[in-house]
This record gives C-alpha cells, structure tokens and sequence, in this order.
C-alpha cells in the first residue's frame, strides 16, 4: 500500500473519537477482549467490534484469538505516517515563525 494511502487510513480510523479512545486505551492498558472494551466504551459490542475492524484495517491494532476470545492490541509504530506528516508541518511552522521572529526584530529597529 502506498505511503499516502496508508497515512489517509491511519488519520481515518483515528478521525472517531470512539476509535481514538480504545486505540488509547490498548495503548495505555495493554491487550483487551472486545468484552473489556465494550464494558467501558459506552456503544455496543456490535459498534466496539466495528471500531476495532477499522483500527485493524488501518494496521493500529493487532488482533491473537485465544480459544473463544480475540484479544486486541495496539500497534503503535502504525503512527509512523501520522508523525511523518507532523513533522514536515512542524519544520514549515518553525521556519515560518523564525521568518516572523527576523522580521519583527527588523521592524524594532
């Protein structure tokens, strides 16, 4: 898959602040089942388990079946794209303000 394709599906899938939140929180607690997730989501196994489809197709989360359970983990690294794009905005703001910084310094004199 393309690098921008790639970037489009990760800033897709993270766009939901439900999707957001259980990435979060596979990130910060560790693996989960759908079920742990769901009790603490606030939507419906149904709506959890869509949520986790999308973060897997985006490569955010990996899923291990475990006899009847699936257990969800984040993968971090999928953030590569996401910080990729940051910093190249990064480097143009700080270049834009050292311009501004130059200029208001020549202004004062």
């Amino acid at each position: 898959m393309p690098t921008a394709n790639v970037a489009d599906e990760v800033f897709k899938a993270l766009a939901d602040p439900t999707r957001r939140a259980i990435f979060e929180r596979l990130a910060r607690d560790g693996a989960q089942t759908v079920r742990a997730l769901t009790d603490r989501a606030g939507v419906s196994q149904p709506a959890v388990s869509k949520h986790l489809r999308v973060l897997k197709q985006a490569r955010l989360v990996n899923d291990r079946r475990d006899g009847r359970e699936t257990h969800y983990s984040a993968e971090p690294l999928a953030l590569a794209p996401l910080r990729d794009w940051m910093s190249v905005y990064g480097a143009f703001w700080h270049d834009r303000f050292d311009d501004l910084e130059s200029l208001l310094k020549r202004m004062d004199q």
